[in-house]
């Protein structure tokens, strides 16, 4: 299982170098990867398989795989389909089709998501793979991006599903937390199901992401919506993919939840719901593909009753119903992206003679119709017959209960049958009154926009008039382009027709309920009632496509529009956002301040206040010296308060951290103290280059008095904070975890330095969210400053105009600066102490994981030794000292230390964990190497990248620009 989704993950990562290659052709190749995945799911079918790799233990996030009946099933689907797909793509798109590689890694990468979703036996990783298919759903329907629509109908299927998603996450977490476990395997194992009123809530969150994963009514516009992507998505993703994933969901909690008192009445209803109005839809739209569209809405809702009805019986009905699904839908779909290539629009008001011109292709159709239909002999009335019988016998359902279920379910097929018939005769019938086509444009046949939704016309090509497809209307598609939904539909009815073998595969899953399984799938059962209502529900299919022209109102559809209620929800939520925003924002920067330091002040003191307060203890020092720095603290940062000149300002507040620095020094924290100077020298550097764009004097216009209030609420915020910490060290009652923390270290991380061991081992997961922020931020101020791009690596000397090349200076730019700016002291101090710096960097880097260092500590070194360069030799300097791009910087950075989490793996430890290495080495003597020094390198990397970020943005790129201003005649003077 694990060498599939490796496969499929490298797959769609060489995707687009393959199609850039091979062209559409690579689609072939593509194709072969999850074909052969399919090869594996039919040799192990039967069998349980297990895979497992721990990853986070302590938060049950591992990696755990499990193969079974039902994810079996799945996976063929999955894969299989997917196969075809992909082969299908080769024929359906040109050569030229923008963003074509892209599209094949996301299809690709979409049959790994939806693979390793139905195989995962973790409940936390199985919400990671419903998100990731979420995200590329969204990407696959919104692939036509230059339009309005496809960008809608993309945001439209994001929103929907991924809120679904977010609720299912809830649910997921309070299961796993209720039954101690976070394994589905566990779960389904249990003898009897856990409840009460947490679980019932889980159940009810959980059933929210998949109704509206499987877009089930009133969360079904989406799916119709998601029309607008290209055939072959509507052929995986809506058909036999991504929409099934709900269904997947709910059959695999069926057996534990199935008699929970929540489960019966949301399923049921909605799923009967879904059914009949999907159904009525599907008779009123024009569009083959929207007919479809609703067409699969209505099955879902029969899908989602029957494996949740959870009876052995329906059980096995559901998944025969769901593999008679996925390949007759999948096979339309593709029956209309082939129409679409061939006559140019999808409208069946203007489709005539077509059966005539394409007689395999109508046969294809026909075949996956009937089979849509529940016709004998093909697997859809297999899989229905057998889904009748089983409600009819449901025992888990009160008489009255099967007796509405099965009245709703027949409807619900009859209307069925009326769409099967309508969309047969609309694609491929000849209709008496349409006209040929004109000869001023008629006859060109090209391929639409894939684009309709609900409210929508059907294509962006259909007019009022109809016409025919006649001799130069058509063009037939190759043998190649049929293969795909030829497949399906011969599977269709040799799934039928080998109905005892279709059951031998099916039936373990439904035994999973019960073994006492009472049905089972084959073309005859005799003359019973599930027959006679067959019978009933094609006599009554057949009169709803007769009525076809009454049930349809061109005006006013007769169920109302959802997307109109979704646009309507959007805007409520707008204006919502907007009256909070005006209430709570009002763009005073002090009342906002004021706002969040009260609510610090208010909430912990009242919440001290009624709770307890003994045991506080509170000592003003420890000695002498630091009460002295405690006053040189307060003192400055009064003065920090007072001061006009900004530079003056920023000197004073710099005092107050390297105050900070001498106490965590005193206090035995080396490594706090040497990072707290480091980054406090840095954050002057940048506040100086800052304020050279400023005057030097706050203007008089522009000082703030003194303000009593302000003074109140930052004394009261300071006493606030003081008395929480005192609470805080008070309210510990057992041993403080510090005492452990050096042994600890040194045995799990193999180093000495327990703060650098706790930010590259213990705690790296943190680490890595802190450095992904950073690199963020890094980004976002660049593109603040350089507005379009990060404007490359820094320019070196010879870039500048005014380079000489015999000139010999101590720095190879610092002749290029100002005579009035140079210093020449500087300059030779900095060609002396900058080797200097880079040696301690590099030995801060390499000695922190046992002594004070590391690699932030490290990398804020060479951030000063650059700065250093900077100032001495102007900008140019600092494409002498690193001519690289700072965003590479970034980049490598974080790639390395992202890429130690999965490099901790092959080395048997948990990502993000240390491996140890020990060896004697000839000069070098032991040589002790730990796995984290790389996600150090990656710290090192960023801080160095940031740096220079820092002084290409907010240094370079602002001496261009005041060089420019002072050179310019309409300056109006210059910028001091």
């Amino acid at each position: 299982m694990l060498a599939i989704l490796l496969a499929l993950a490298a797959a769609a990562l060489v995707a687009p170098l393959w199609v850039r290659a091979l062209g559409r052709n690579a689609f072939y190749v593509l194709a072969l990867v999850p074909l052969g995945g399919l090869v594996w799911v039919v040799a192990n079918w039967g069998s349980t398989q297990r895979v497992r790799l721990e990853w986070a233990p302590s938060i049950e996030m591992n990696i755990d795989l499990r193969f079974d009946s039902l994810a079996a099933i799945m996976s063929a689907l999955v894969l299989g389909i997917g196969a075809l797909v992909l082969c299908y793509c080769a024929s359906y798109f040109e050569d030229d089709e923008p963003r074509l590689g892209v599209f094949a890694a996301e299809m690709v990468g979409f049959a790994g998501a939806m693979f390793g979703l139905v195989t995962s036996d973790n409940m936390l990783l199985l919400f990671v793979f419903w998100e990731v298919t979420t995200v590329l759903s969204f990407l696959l329907v919104g692939h036509n991006a230059e339009q309005a629509n496809s960008r809608r109908a993309a945001i439209q299927a994001l929103l929907v599903t991924a809120a679904g998603g977010l609720a299912m996450l809830v649910g997921l977490i309070i299961l796993g937390e209720t039954n101690h476990s976070y394994l589905l395997s566990d779960l389904l194992a249990q003898a009897h199901p856990p409840h009460g009123l947490a679980v019932n809530v889980a159940v009810v969150l959980i059933l929210i992401g998949a109704l509206s994963k499987s877009a089930v009514v009133p969360l079904h516009f989406w799916l119709p919506g998601a029309m607008a992507a290209p055939t072959p998505v509507s052929a995986y993703l809506h058909a036999a993919a991504m929409v099934k994933a709900g269904v997947y969901l709910v059959a695999r909690l069926a057996p534990v939840f199935a008699e929970n008192p929540v489960w019966h009445p949301l399923v049921l209803t909605l799923g009967v719901a879904s059914m009949l109005l999907a159904g009525l839809r599907s008779l009123e739209v024009v569009d083959l593909k929207l007919v479809l569209a609703f067409g699969t809405v209505s099955q879902l809702g029969f899908l989602i009753v029957l494996v949740g009805i959870g009876t052995p019986d329906a059980a096995l009905a559901g998944v025969a119903m769901i593999v008679a699904h996925a390949m007759f839908k999948a096979c339309l779909f593709m029956v209309v992206g082939i129409i679409d290539h061939g006559a140019g629009t999808r409208d069946l008001r203007r489709l005539s003679g077509l059966g005539r011109r394409a007689p395999v292709l109508c046969g294809i159709a026909i075949l996956a119709a009937l089979s849509m239909a529940g016709i004998p002999p093909l697997v859809g009335f297999v899989g229905k017959e057998s889904a009748l019988g089983a409600i009819l016998d449901a025992d888990t359902l009160a008489g009255p209960a099967r007796v509405v279920l099965a009245v709703g379910v027949v409807l619900g097929s009859m209307l069925t049958v009326g769409y099967s018939i309508r969309f047969v005769w609309g694609a491929f019938a000849d209709k008496p009154g349409v006209a040929r086509p004109t000869a001023h444009g008629a006859h060109r046949v090209r391929r639409v926009s894939d684009y309709a939704t609900e409210s929508a016309g059907p294509t962006a090509d259909s007019g009022d008039s109809a016409h025919s497809v006649e001799d130069g209307g058509w063009h037939a598609p190759s043998a190649l382009f049929l293969a795909a939904p030829a497949v399906l539909a011969v599977a269709s009815l040799a799934a039928g027709l080998a109905a005892p073998g279709t059951d031998r595969l099916l039936s373990p899953y439904a035994e999973t309920f019960s073994e006492d399984l009472l049905s089972y799938l084959s073309l005859w059962h005799g003359f019973t009632v599930p027959l006679a209502l067959t019978v009933a529900i094609i006599a009554g299919g057949v009169a709803l496509f007769r009525l076809r022209d009454r049930l349809r109102d061109p005006a006013r559809p007769r169920l109302g529009n959802a997307d109109r209620a979704y646009d309507a929800a959007l805007r409520g939520m707008d204006q919502l956002s907007l009256r909070m925003t005006g209430a709570v924002q009002r763009g005073s920067l002090p009342l906002s301040q004021a706002t969040i330091l009260g609510t610090l002040i208010i909430l912990p003191t009242v919440l001290l206040a009624i709770g307890t307060r003994t045991g506080v203890q509170l000592r003003l020092w420890d000695s002498p010296l630091q009460a002295v720095i405690g006053g040189i603290l307060i003192a400055m940062a009064l003065g920090a308060t007072v001061l006009r000149n900004r530079l003056a300002s920023v000197l004073v507040v710099g005092v107050t951290g390297y105050g900070c620095g001498v106490i965590f020094a005193l206090h035995g924290a080396p490594d706090l103290a040497l990072t707290q100077f480091l980054v406090e020298t840095l954050t002057l550097v940048i506040f100086v280059l800052v304020l050279r764009a400023f005057p030097a004097e706050i203007e008089a216009g522009r000082a703030t008095p003194f303000k009593a209030r302000r003074a109140v609420l930052a004394a009261l915020v300071g006493t606030a904070v003081t008395v929480l910490g005192a609470f805080a060290v008070a309210a510990r009652t057992a041993e403080p975890i510090w005492h452990r923390i050096p042994d600890a270290a040194y045995q799990f991380g193999g180093g000495k330095n327990a703060v650098n061991v706790l930010l590259v081992d213990v705690r790296a997961w943190d680490t890595l969210g802190e450095i992904s922020v950073l690199v963020v931020a890094a980004t976002g101020v660049a593109s603040l400053v350089f507005r379009s791009r990060r404007f490359g690596s820094a320019p070196r000397a010879a870039d500048s105009p005014n380079y000489d090349p015999d000139l010999v200076s101590w720095l190879p730019a610092g002749r290029l600066v100002d005579r009035a700016d140079r210093s020449m002291v500087m300059q030779i101090t900095t060609r002396l102490v900058f080797p200097t710096i880079m040696v301690l960097s590099v030995y801060f880097f390499f000695s922190g994981h046992n002594a004070p260092g590391g690699g932030f500590a490290g990398g804020l070194t060479a951030g000063l030794a650059l700065t250093l360069r900077y100032l001495a030799g102007g900008r140019y300097e600092l494409g002498e000292a690193l001519p690289v791009d700072a965003g590479h910087l970034l980049g490598a950075g974080l790639a390395l230390a992202a890429g130690t989490a999965v490099g901790s793996l092959f080395f048997g430890v948990p990502p993000l964990s240390s491996a140890i290495f020990e060896v004697t080495l000839p000069l070098l003597g032991h040589v002790k190497l730990v796995t984290a020094l790389f996600f150090d390198l990656g710290v090192y990397l960023i801080v160095v990248g940031l740096v220079l970020d820092v002084l290409r943005s907010l240094g370079a790129r602002l001496d261009s620009e005041l060089a420019v201003s002072e050179t310019s005649p309409t300056a109006g003077g210059s910028v001091k």
